[in-house]
């Protein structure tokens, strides 16, 4: 079937085949039979635009996938050996197998150097594909504008022109949204395909988008942390500029909603970071939580940072202590006084330290911080509490502000005396 091929080419078909079921090659022997139908090719090949079209991939990226499926040959002719071959090595090979390809694809310059313009050229690419069919959330000017964010993140060896295997795979870790779409292409785009989930995003019609900090962008660069489930909706519980400088607020409006949250904060030098809590703020003691927590950098460079599993101080939030010991707000990973990000009560301060629990640098330009912004973002399915919003995108009426209020005197301890 297709081109003659030489014995290394056959000898790679006949392992790669045996990574499939005889189902599974069925069904890639059906689907190039289509597509190298509406290629005009009597059955024999499919041609790059097919190919392109059909995975909804086009320009340099479309065409550099197509080079490294068909074995550079250059001859623009796919084979079915040549899917099965790619198929095989692409998601069904080792992680190292996998890993290479993927860096190879992004050489779309196809020069053997991989650099700054070919990182800036995929992400474009990348962004236009994600995004092309999203709704009118606030986002960057342009794709241009948020490249760079994700660009930043990289590190360049060799007098900053030269992006090295090993630059690549750290690139990856902290970027996982990026690393889900280059790791999916080759399924077709109407069956969900990995990396393309942007959360729908939920406030008040009278608030201005531009108040937002959660630009889709950023929601999309989070949301690859996280599970398919955590990525249909995320709802403003909570933003200082409608709701004010109150931790009290703060606490009486995610409190009362009760799952996982994004907590993004703004400092006066314009940086923009956060962290994700899966675990609802409660008042403790001591740290709380599990691995799922992590932190995030989103301006002006965009990484996430996971669990490293040096230990679990994960979640911190201490309300109305007088000791010392135990600095009364929230925050995530280090140690008391020392953490990865803290945000004090008082709302208007907070520090991040280098952190070993998730193996972050400071997230700002300096340890110590000086908060412009905080808002935070329920995460997932409809909100725990009354499942109704105002349009201030706060829980409006008595009865729900009542609610709120109960659950912060139970964090404080004060719910009975109050009764």
């Amino acid at each position: 079937m297709g081109n003659a091929q030489s014995p290394q080419t056959n000898s790679r078909f006949i392992t790669a085949s045996r990574a499939f079921t005889q189902n599974e090659l069925e069904n890639l022997k059906s689907l190039f039979f289509s597509l190298a139908a509406q290629s005009n090719s009597s059955g024999k090949f499919v041609s790059p635009s097919v190919f392109e079209s059909f995975f909804g991939l086009r320009g340099p990226l479309g065409e550099r996938l197509f080079d490294l499926v068909t074995q550079k040959r250059k001859d623009q002719k796919l084979t079915y050996e040549d899917l099965v071959v790619a198929k095989g090595t692409y998601e069904k090979g080792t992680n190292e197998e996998i890993e290479e390809f993927i860096y190879q694809l992004l050489d779309v310059s196809g020069d053997g150097a991989l650099g700054r313009s070919d990182l800036e050229s995929v992400l474009v690419q990348i962004l236009t594909h994600v995004f092309s069919s999203t709704n009118n959330e606030t986002g960057f000017d342009s794709h241009q504008d948020a490249v760079q964010i994700f660009i930043r993140a990289a590190t360049f060896s060799e007098n900053d022109e030269r992006f090295t295997y090993e630059d690549f795979k750290h690139w990856c870790t902290l970027l996982p949204s990026v690393r889900k779409f280059l790791g999916s292409l080759l399924m077709p785009p109407e069956v969900g395909r990995p990396g393309c989930q942007v959360p729908r995003l939920v406030y008040g019609e009278n608030i201005d988008s531009h108040l937002v900090l959660l630009k889709k962008e950023y929601g999309w660069h989070i949301g690859g942390a996280l599970p398919q489930h955590e990525l249909e909706e995320w709802r403003l519980l909570y933003h200082s500029s409608i709701n004010g400088l109150s931790f009290t607020t703060f606490l009486g409006n995610i409190t009362n909603d009760g799952g996982p949250t994004v907590l993004i904060v703004k400092d006066k030098e314009g940086y923009i970071y956060g962290g994700y809590a899966s675990q609802a703020w409660e008042r403790h003691g001591d740290f709380y939580g599990d691995l799922k927590s992590f932190l995030f950098q989103l301006y002006p460079k965009a990484s996430i940072y996971k669990p490293t599993g040096a230990n679990n101080n994960l979640q911190w939030c201490a309300v109305n202590f007088s000791s010392d010991s135990i600095p009364n707000g929230i925050g995530f990973g280090g140690r008391a006084n020392h953490f990865g990000l803290f945000v004090s009560a008082s709302f208007d301060q907070g520090h991040t330290f280098t952190c070993t629990t998730f193996g972050s640098p400071c997230l700002s330009k300096t340890n110590r911080v000086e908060l412009e912004v905080i808002e935070c973002w329920g995460v997932g399915g409809e909100e725990k509490g009354s499942g109704s919003h105002n349009n201030n995108g706060v829980k409006g009426s008595v009865l729900e502000r009542f609610k709120e209020d109960r659950n912060m005197l139970k964090m404080v301890g004060l719910a009975n005396s109050s009764e």
